[in-house]
């Protein structure tokens, strides 16, 4: 729909400023849309009663955080804020942090969509980076994940 002159004024005078005091424009880079990462839903969003669910169980330091209902179709960085684990994602799913780190285990790691090149740049600055090291909010929830083991790293970056 289009802009109310409000908005429209806003968004001019936001593309001139840099100009006018001499500032050059930033450069947003945009990733293709193949490589974004889904929506994140506001308030937790609305999963249906009958949407498929698997159990996932966590672990830090060798301690068990506990285990979890996990909606197929969530990643494992939804997943875990949706129950209380306490993996970070600074920049909330944007692969742009490394916060969200995981350690699946292998046959699950060998199963999972491969990682994007983004993925692998923040991965290079993971804390305690495995074999098997992916981002949490790279990682979608497959019925074959049922009864895995997710492990957080000691620490994050």
């Amino acid at each position: 729909p289009p802009l109310g002159r409000a908005a429209t004024a806003v968004v001019a005078a936001a593309t001139a400023a840099p100009l006018l005091i001499g500032i050059a424009p930033t450069r947003v880079r945009l990733r293709p849309l193949a490589t974004r990462t889904r929506p994140r839903l506001h308030g937790g969003g609305h999963v249906p009663a009958d949407a498929a669910r698997i159990n996932l169980h966590w672990e830090k330091g060798g301690q068990s955080l506990g285990s979890t209902r996990a909606v197929v179709g969530h990643s494992l960085l939804e997943v875990a804020h949706s129950n209380h684990i306490d993996l970070e994602g600074a920049c909330e799913g944007s692969v742009a942090c490394s916060t969200c780190h995981v350690i699946l285990e292998p046959e699950v790691f060998d199963n999972a969509e491969e990682a994007s090149e983004d993925e692998d740049d923040m991965l290079d600055m993971a804390f305690g980076l495995t074999e098997t090291s992916r981002l949490g909010c790279q990682v979608v929830v497959t019925e074959d994940m049922d009864g895995t083991t997710i492990r957080l790293p000691d620490a994050t970056r």
